[in-house]
């Protein structure tokens, strides 16, 4: 298996359903995943709407793909990004998609790229519908990098010597809810030992098998483990290893 840093990546932006703020944040995010080796951005660039995207692409490197529509009430755009992701995937130039979009109409090819043995990230707003969420391996809300470029952008002026702003309590885009709860103490029991301990990195990745779109940031945490001691259902078990320094982190119900 490939590690993120040799996982090569495709990104395909559909301009059409995303805006342009914050593109850096979101490559950003894409990078924690792997090398993203091809940007593309697809549209209708003689549309005065997508001008916001002008002025980004090239300082993040990312191709725009010209798209007319050809006809009123179809989205040229859709089956552009499609017909280039299919001819990605027999060229064997790549290992993962990432496909930026809110729009539904993009469920069949993350669904076909996961049939092929392509991991798939989905980027789009919390407006995205299901369908196209659980089609991905994961998904990531675009409104939370937002939050992180505001936090991030606080802390720079803050560092310049300004007057520090009072902190506005974090937002999130989720409460933690008995559903929410449910998720996290069916996993562990799926996953846990005769004295009930589940390993945290193997609870993270069946819930996200099982929800594409859970992400502690969802809920303000920056980490799982943090989500988890803030559920006083549960009881965390962190373990020295014979590495200085690093800890396995166990979990179980109480």
């Amino acid at each position: 298996m490939k590690t993120s840093t040799d996982t090569r990546i495709a990104v395909l932006i559909d301009a059409d359903n995303i805006p342009s703020a914050n593109i850096k944040v979101m490559m950003e995010e894409i990078a924690k995943y792997g090398t993203p080796t091809i940007k593309r951005i697809y549209g209708d660039w003689t549309r005065p709407n997508l001008s916001g995207w002008k002025n980004v692409l090239l300082e993040n490197a990312i191709q725009p793909i010209q798209q007319y529509g050809y006809t009123t009430g179809k989205n040229a755009t859709d089956s552009a990004m499609i017909i280039d992701a299919m001819d990605m995937l027999y060229t064997e130039r790549v290992d993962a998609f990432c496909i930026v979009s809110s729009d539904s109409d993009f469920t069949r090819l993350a669904t076909r790229l996961r049939e092929s043995g392509m991991t798939v990230i989905g980027m789009g707003e919390k407006k995205t519908p299901n369908p196209f969420i659980v089609a991905c391996d994961k998904f990531i809300y675009i409104e939370i990098l937002e939050m992180q470029a505001d936090d991030s952008k606080e802390l720079v002026e803050d560092e310049k010597g300004k007057p520090e702003k009072s902190k506005k309590q974090r937002e999130t885009l989720n409460k933690i809810d008995k559903a929410t709860i449910q998720l996290i103490s069916s996993t562990i029991s799926d996953l846990a030992d005769d004295s009930g301990w589940a390993f945290l990195g193997e609870i993270g990745n069946l819930i996200l098998k099982k929800r594409p779109d859970f992400d502690p940031r969802n809920f303000g945490f920056s980490k799982l483990a943090l989500l988890i001691k803030s559920i006083k259902k549960f009881e965390v078990d962190e373990r020295q290893t014979e590495k200085k320094g690093i800890k396995l982190v166990y979990v179980r119900v109480k």
